[in-house]
């Protein structure tokens, strides 16, 4: 009853949602042999970007890590990112209600492994399974390069930020991750093409690019370069964790 009520509200300001297609928003740019889209845009510039930012983060006193780390924590948290991302998506997201990863068991022409898996322009990233990635990657270099697994987290940890802001804007402009359908009259309030209802729903992605994205780089940034908080193992990641969970 709570869910029909839900959609009687939010059907009633159906006329006066914007209509996504009407922004005129296109997924990426035509190079002519090739589509560069926009998702893949930005995680290239959170990845970029965060790199940067850590090669001057460890200039600062406190570091437990030397250049020759961050070079290494680039590489393999960049594999991190696509790998774990894309197979956490075929895991988590490519069930539908059969609940067994389309991914890892329909082939083309019989053929394996599935190439789908690899058609990363085509979009399909997990958050959880690009952490995991991360998460990994990061372990591997701290054992490898003998230093602190939980103040070289705390380091990544002021840097992630960054991809969740352009990567929720690029969800946006994908028309994807919409959210619940509006209780009232909201003059943001957008109709997806995506949307099987059709009901005006709340862009939430642009809600978490604000909010765990833009608000979180302010957070974290202000912690590390003003107070004493690098310091402390594990409070930076602690930071970060709360301010996903929150947002």
């Amino acid at each position: 009853m709570v869910l029909l009520s839900l959609l009687a509200d939010a059907s009633q300001y159906a006329d006066h949602a914007i209509r996504f297609e009407d922004l005129g928003l296109r997924k990426g740019i035509d190079l002519g042999f090739m589509e560069l889209r926009f998702y893949s845009l930005a995680y290239l510039a959170g990845i970029v970007l965060g790199y940067w930012h850590l090669t001057k983060m460890i200039k600062a006193p406190g570091s437990p890590m030397a250049q020759r780390h961050a070079d290494d924590l680039f590489f393999y948290c960049t594999l991190g990112i696509i790998i774990g991302g894309r197979l956490g998506y075929a895991a988590f997201y490519t069930g539908g209600e059969t609940g067994i990863p389309s991914m890892f068991t329909h082939f083309t022409a019989g053929q394996f492994p599935s190439w789908d898996l690899l058609r990363l322009w085509d979009g399909g990233m997990s958050f959880h399974g690009g952490l995991i990635g991360v998460l990994a990657a990061i372990a591997w270099v701290c054992r490898s390069g003998k230093i602190n697994f939980l103040r070289t987290a705390d380091y990544i940890a002021v840097n992630v930020p960054f991809g969740m802001m352009f990567g929720r804007i690029a969800n946006f402009i994908n028309g994807e991750l919409w959210g619940r359908p509006v209780e009232s009259d909201v003059p943001w309030a957008m109709s997806f093409p995506t949307d099987p209802l059709g009901l005006p729903r709340h862009p939430s992605q642009l809600y978490e690019a604000g909010l765990e994205g833009a608000l979180l780089i302010v957070v974290m940034l202000l912690l590390f370069w003003k107070t004493r908080a690098r310091w402390r193992p594990g409070l930076l990641v602690g930071v970060f964790t709360a301010g996903i969970a929150l947002a």
